[in-house]
């Protein structure tokens, strides 16, 4: 099952559920539940699972939707949201894919360290020996980053923007983990959706410790969210268009056959802290990539257009890439 969250045409919310369908698959509008929020604290209090909720909802639904139509006409939102932005967090973890950190260690390896390991590929390493326990055990923690709360979520069709003073505006095709948090402190995994998370790698290029300034961007997720388990291999394609002419187009992996974590592991590392664990919290946190458009020696411009597309996650997204006109920021003294 895939969830879709929409505004329909009178500017009300609703979510729309896809389901099997024989051969293929059918999709309508899921009477009662304007938010996937409100399906996942009703899954809660039901101790039941998101889909049996939608299921149970459904009964008697003949009417079906276009997804494909409601996205090309910009109806599509985030697949997850929270009231107040404030409580939804992006996260994210590096170095967790098997062949990412060849991108990641040349931008912080100089000519003469060409058999000196840096601190990024010592991290990927230390995956590739720990990120995998066996069930029930701690792995060792991954490369970890905060990129912001819920206003820099962003929905598909929706411009990624890069604030004035970045030096580059590059795409990340990442699976993100979607969770909300129960009212006893209870992590639970809503499902997956496809994001682009979004940042700075020219920046990041000048020093490893300006990769905390390069995650300070927008992330964009969607359009829809896959409830249940996570396929081991994931498989789609990154491209970017520039005045309609696709200048980028590699396939990208994910799916733990591809990575050197379990995604048990990541999500202990992440939920390990407390306060990631406060009631009514929702959590985006992306789980890595190893394709990278920089990485290929491209330089992206205004009015590129991200395009992430997977089977797994059904319809593509797709932004573009603007940048913030420049502003003057100042402290004032009270």
């Amino acid at each position: 099952m895939r969830l879709m969250q929409i505004k329909t045409e009178n500017g009300a919310r609703a979510v729309v559920a896809t389901v099997p369908n024989g051969a293929g698959e059918r999709s309508y509008i899921v009477p009662g539940y304007a938010t996937v929020y409100a399906l996942a604290q009703a899954a809660i209090a039901a101790k039941s699972g998101i889909e049996s909720i939608v299921e149970a909802a459904s009964v008697g639904v003949t009417e079906e939707v276009d997804r494909a139509a409601l996205l090309a006409s910009g109806h599509v939102l985030t697949p997850i949201d929270h009231e107040d932005p404030a409580h939804l967090l992006i996260t994210g973890t590096g170095l967790t894919h098997l062949g990412s950190a060849s991108a990641r260690d040349a931008m912080h390896k100089t000519p003469d360290e060409e058999e000196v390991l840096t601190d990024s590929m010592k991290m990927f390493r230390m995956g590739l020996e720990n990120g995998k326990p066996a069930v029930g055990q701690h792995g060792v923690q991954p490369e970890w980053f905060y990129k912001g709360d819920g206003a820099l979520l962003v929905g598909p069709g929706q411009p990624l923007t890069a604030p004035s003073f970045a030096q580059d505006g590059g795409e990340e095709p990442e699976v993100a983990g979607i969770y909300i948090v129960g009212d006893n402190g209870q992590p639970y995994r809503i499902g997956f959706a496809m994001a682009n998370e979004f940042s700075d790698h020219i920046m990041e290029r000048v020093n490893y410790l300006y990769l905390a300034h390069s995650k300070l961007r927008p992330c964009s997720l969607g359009p829809e969210l896959l409830v249940g388990a996570l396929p081991d291999d994931v498989r789609g394609r990154s491209r970017i268009l520039r005045d309609d002419k696709v200048i980028f187009d590699e396939p990208f992996l994910s799916g733990e056959a591809n990575m050197s974590h379990t995604l048990a592991n990541l999500e202990y590392h992440h939920f390990k802290y407390d306060f990631f664990r406060r009631p009514g919290q929702v959590h985006v946190h992306t789980y890595g990539t190893a394709t990278l458009s920089v990485a290929f020696g491209i330089k992206t411009e205004a009015g590129d257009v991200f395009d992430i597309q997977s089977d797994t996650f059904g319809l593509p997204l797709t932004n573009p890439l603007a940048f913030a006109p420049e502003e003057k920021v100042s402290v004032t003294q009270l």
